[in-house]
């Protein structure tokens, strides 16, 4: 099954980042999503169950959320919905997973700072100086906003968290 879900909640998990020995980025939390609804007996807001996703995101997107997304954040997710069963010899259950298209903050919860990231493919161009943490020095990012290229050649954007 492979339908489009978009699903909001709190991240549960702090993200875990590996590298595949073919290079591929791999980054994967939980996400627990609850609905609230208002009870009009007892005239309160009252939580109902509680769902929960594994959500995993690949290649860029892996990279910007690792560097953006942290356990106890809000955030909105886009991509497929995979519904799996499984069993081992103890026990047997059904798995939820989300394949994340898009990973954002909740800005209902936060606001947050947009920083351009750093093309991650080793036959896309790098600037000349590349930080050890992964990001765009402040010069850099000025120049690749005045360039007149593609957002995708120019690098992928992330976002960085910011409480309010």
């Amino acid at each position: 099954m492979s339908d489009s879900i978009t699903v909001t909640g709190i991240v549960a998990t702090t993200p875990r980042h590996l590298v595949t020995s073919s290079g591929l980025a791999i980054t994967s939390f939980r996400l627990a999503s609850s609905q609230r609804r208002f009870d009009r007996v007892k005239q309160t807001w009252v939580d109902a169950e509680t769902n929960w996703y594994t959500v995993s995101s690949f290649r860029q997107l892996a990279h910007n959320v690792v560097h953006s997304v942290q356990k106890g954040e809000h955030v909105v997710v886009a991509g497929r919905l995979r519904i799996r069963p499984w069993e081992n010899a103890d026990r047997n259950g059904t798995s939820v997973e989300v394949e994340a298209d898009t990973v954002g903050h909740d800005l209902a919860w936060c606001s947050t700072v947009y920083t351009r990231s750093p093309p991650t493919n080793a036959s896309a161009p790098q600037p000349a100086e590349q930080p050890t943490d992964g990001f765009l020095p402040a010069d850099a990012v000025a120049d690749a906003e005045e360039s007149p290229q593609a957002p995708a050649e120019a690098g992928a954007g992330m976002l960085v968290g910011v409480d309010s």
